[in-house]
Parts: structure tokens; sequence; C-alpha cells
């Protein structure tokens, strides 16, 4: 068998001579052999992606001193962006996919309706009395709770409190902003319809089917209730014959699959002392820390996650999770590209 070793050293552009590179440019030609290791690296890609860790102490009077300085008219979405440094911050990017942002409503604010392209999620971190209204339905926004704002739907924020409430957005913004199709559209306020698939899926296993007929929405449940996601969470954990990792995906209750189609979502519950290792997979992960508090260490840095705090793993890293609490569960919001690397037949699990 022919030894492979002759092609660890590739030419180089300066190699070239410069009259053919050139011509070359002219021709807007470039030769791909300068540049091969760079975009097919040896066993791991190359990520620009580092672990990076966004402190909600530290970004909450920040926040708030925006919704000081910038009236809502004149943001549309008063949004400090949670932007990885390994992108460059002029980017906005938390990952090669994902966008994350801290979002601010204040009492009787209303942030305009419109819809886009790219998907968005919204989980909420703070206040009680705003509102999402999506395609019509009316979704409250309480602490923990997970709302779909799929691509294309129109939305609308509103807010019937007295004190700010915050969430954290995750957007598929800089995969639909790199293939050129993102955008947004104007709109009036929606009217309100009834319904609610929050009520109408509550139960797994259990799908409204009037005059027999099930959903033909593409994305029938759109606020997912972190009272059921933790009740749901504290169930499997009573089990005494699951001994592994305490995990729900957030789904399509009518197929089963991903809660939306480029990212997902999911909730992990860490038992009382708990250290978790998770596999190491190709998608980045970002973590959000719903109640508790959470040691991650990634790529040798180790990050303190107390309630709010969000931080990002690289693909292909290995990640640890321990909960730093003796006597009690540690619930964690995680979003990755999982769904976006399994289109593409990517996806990878190392373990």
């Amino acid at each position: 068998m022919q030894s492979h070793d002759r092609f660890d050293t590739l030419g180089r552009l300066e190699d070239l001579p410069q009259d053919y590179r050139d011509a070359l440019t002219a021709q807007n030609l470039v030769p791909l052999w300068p540049s091969l290791r760079a975009v097919l690296p040896p066993e791991v890609p190359t990520r620009r992606t580092q672990p990076t860790f966004w402190s909600y102490q530290t970004l909450r009077p920040l926040l708030l001193q925006a919704g000081e300085l910038t009236p809502i008219e004149k943001a549309e979405r008063r949004v400090l962006v949670l932007a990885n440094p390994g992108h460059g911050l002029e980017k906005m990017q938390a990952s090669a996919a994902m966008y994350l942002g801290m979002q601010l409503l204040l009492p009787g604010e209303l942030a305009p309706a419109h819809r886009h392209t790219p998907n968005a999620v919204r989980m909420v971190v703070e206040g009680e009395g705003a509102w999402t209204l999506v395609d019509g339905e009316k979704c409250p926004m309480q602490r923990g709770d997970l709302i779909l704002t799929p691509t294309g739907l129109w939305h609308e924020h509103g807010h019937d409190g007295t004190g700010p409430v915050v969430w954290l957005d995750v957007l598929d913004l800089p995969l639909v902003y790199y293939i050129e199709a993102s955008y947004h559209l104007e709109g009036p306020s929606q009217s309100i319809q009834a319904g609610e698939g929050a009520n109408q899926y509550a139960r797994g296993g259990l799908r409204p089917t009037p005059v027999f007929e099930r959903s033909n929405k593409a994305y029938p449940m759109l606020r997912y209730p972190w009272s059921e996601a933790r009740a749901a969470l504290l169930a499997i954990a009573a089990d005494p014959a699951n001994t592994e990792a305490v995990q729900i995906t957030y789904v399509n209750p009518e197929t089963g699959a991903d809660a939306q189609n480029i990212l997902g979502f999911y909730a992990l519950m860490l038992r009382p002392g708990q250290t978790l290792r998770l596999p190491v997979r190709s998608p980045a992960v970002v973590f959000h820390q719903i109640e508790g508090q959470v040691e991650a260490t990634m790529a040798g840095q180790t990050f303190t996650l107390a309630e709010a705090d969000t931080c990002c793993a690289p693909g292909y890293t290995a990640t640890t999770l321990c909960n730093l609490s003796a006597d009690q569960p540690a619930f964690v919001f995680m979003a990755d590209e999982s769904p976006l690397h399994r289109k593409l037949g990517v996806l990878e699990n190392r373990g």
C-alpha cells in the first residue's frame, strides 16, 4: 500500500510564480491545494466556536440600563446579543448556526408584530405578566417556559405585568444569514384565536383528534410550559430503574420530530451531587441554567453556572456537568445543532 506521507506537506501559494497567481486572480480562480488542510483538516473540524460563558448577574444591569437608554419604539426588539469571541463579536454568533440574545420587555411595552425566515425560540428567564402572540395563539411567558416562533409565523410580545421580563432568544440566524435567506416582514397586530397547544397536548401519548382528524399545523404546539417539563424530569428520576441521565427533548407532539427544523432543544436534570460526562458529539451545545448551580467543564475550561447563566461548548468537545448541590436537583436547558447535522448527514457521536 502506498504511503500518504508525501501529502503531509502541500504546496504553498507563495511557491507559485506571481504571474501565474495574477492570471488565476484575473479569472476568479483559486488553487485548492494551499488551503486544502484548512477546509479539510485531519480527524477534527476547524472550529471558530470557543467555550464561552455569560453571567446573568453581570449582564442583567446592562440589559436594564438598555431599557432606560433605548425605548422600545427605537429598538423594536431590545436585546443584548451573547456573542462568541471566536466568531468575532460583530458576527453576533454563539456558534456556527446558533444566535443567542437576552431580550427585555418592560411593563406596558409592546414589541410589534413581524415575521422572519430564521426560526426562534424564547426561554423565559425572569418576570411575570408578559406574553407572546404567535400565529394568533397567546402564549403566557412564565419562568422556564419554552415558546416557539417558527420561520414565517407572525409574532409579537406584550407585557401586562409590573416588573421587567427577560427571556433568552435562540435562533438559527447565522445559518439562514449565511445562505442569504434572512429577512423579516412587518405587519399589524394579530387577532387572538381560541385554543392553546400547551393544553391540548399536555399529556404524552394522547393527541386531540376532533372528528377523528389530527392537526394539520406544522407547529401544533408553540408553548412548552416549564411546569410540565420539570414534572416529567422528576418523574423519570423517580424511577429506580433509571440510573442514566435524566433528559427530555422538546418535540412536535404530532410527529415526534424535533420541535424545530434546524436546532434541537432539551431539558436536563442532574440529581443532587451528580456528575455527568456528556458524549463527544459533532454539534455545538448551549447550556442555560434554569434552577440550581452546575459546574461545566469543557476544553480545559470550567464555568460555574448559577441560575440564568449561559455557556457554549464547541462541537467535538468533551463536556462534564456537575451539580454543586448535595441535596437539590439542578435543571439545565440545552440547545444544539443536532437537527441540522442530522439533515446534512454529518451528525457524529464519538462516545
